[in-house]
Formats: C-alpha cells, structure tokens, sequence
C-alpha cells in the first residue's frame, strides 16, 4: 500500500492546540489569580458533563463545566462570563512546535486527520490558524458522542478504510486519546506535554520532532541524520 494511505491522526485541544495556556488567559482578567485554579478545576467538570452523553452541545458543556468550574473554587462567572469562552474561541493558538511537526509529516506523504470533541463551528475557527487544512477531520457533533468512547475513532475508520497497520493516533490526554485508541488496537503516540506517567503501552514523545521521530519508527521509516 502507498505511503499516501498511511494516517497520523490528532486529538486538537490539548495536542495540537494550547488549550490550558489559552484557557486561562481568557479567564484572568474574570477570575485574576485563581485563573490557574479554575483552570485545573475545569477539566473533571468537563468530563463529568461529558459522560452524561451527547445530551449537549460541546458549547453547552464548555459553558456549564466552566461555571461549576469557577463555582468550586470560590469564583464568581456569570453566564456571560463563561460564553466569552466560546466568543474567544479563536483566541487559543497552535503549540509552538506543531506546524514545524504537520509540514514534516506532510513532506513524508502521511495524511493528517483531527478527531475532537468540539463542535463543528469551534472547531472550523481552529482549523482557520492552521498554515495547511487537515486532510480530514471527525467532530463529536457530527457522531453524537465523546472521546473516550469509540465513535469518533471507529467514524474516521469508516470513512477512510484505513487498515489499522496504516494508522497512528497522537494525544496529550491518555484518559481521552491513548487509552481508546490501545482498547480498539490503533497504534498511537502519547504526546505527554505534562509530564505525566500514567501505566499503558504507546510510544512517548515529549515533542512535536519526537512524534515525527516516533511515526517513523512505527512505519518503519528510516530518517537520515
């Protein structure tokens, strides 16, 4: 099979996208010093929201888990407040790193797919600051339902065929990307922007050049140095 039909596919907010960074520059001038605070709060109010299933818009949850967000840590967010959130959306900016990693894949042939679970208008704003468009990409909108559940992975398979052996997924987020992607047997680069260990079998890579490092290795590429 060509090298045309192997796939890198990408969780977005968190991965390819500054998603805490960008956060919690929307939330100082509301929340001030306990930004940081919400900031780290926001995340299990999201995924609390999220396993209710797709009764929600992703601008609905985004709304909702930032107020209770906020709530538990002693901050005051009107609904207003937290729309700004969505309002800002083009706001949060690629890692520094990530269009250099997306032109050295593209330059080896692979095709570059985004699975998220943003909306499709939020995250059409995103593709926007992107230097080259995605060759694909699958929102939670369109398949009713959210990472870590399998929808968006087994859609983005039925749309393009691809034979699991061609296809390497890459998240920052093991509860939402790696561990779906090991439970259904897609090979997969865990881009740890954190500095976490959590237990489970991917490939790390610390970096955008590292995840192009590790692509290869998977593919079987040899790179010159």
């Amino acid at each position: 099979m060509s090298r045309g039909s192997r796939w890198v596919t990408f969780d977005c907010y968190g991965t390819l996208v500054d998603w805490h960074g960008g956060l919690g520059d929307l939330l100082a001038p509301m929340a001030g010093e306990r930004a940081s605070e919400v900031v780290e709060a926001f995340a299990g109010c999201q995924l609390a929201l999220e396993k209710q299933g797709p009764v929600r818009s992703h601008k609905q949850v985004l709304n909702a888990a930032l107020l209770r967000a906020a709530g538990e840590r002693g901050v005051r967010l009107t609904d207003a407040d937290a729309r700004t959130l969505t309002r800002s959306w083009s706001a949060l900016r690629p890692f520094a790193d990530v269009e250099t990693m997306l032109a050295a894949l593209r330059a080896r042939g692979y095709r570059i797919g985004v699975l998220t679970n943003a909306d499709d208008d939020l995250f059409e704003i995103t593709h926007r600051s992107f230097a080259t468009p995605f060759n694909l990409f699958v929102t939670a909108e369109r398949v009713r339902g959210y990472k870590p559940e399998p929808w968006l992975f087994r859609a983005f398979e039925r749309l393009t065929r691809v034979e699991r052996g061609n296809w390497v997924h890459v998240g920052s987020d093991w509860y939402h990307d790696i561990a779906p992607a090991q439970a259904l047997g897609v090979p997969r680069v865990w881009l740890d922007r954190d500095g976490a260990a959590p237990s489970g079998s991917a490939l790390r890579a610390a970096t955008g050049a590292d995840v192009v490092r590790a692509v290869d290795e998977h593919f079987g590429v040899a790179v010159c140095h």
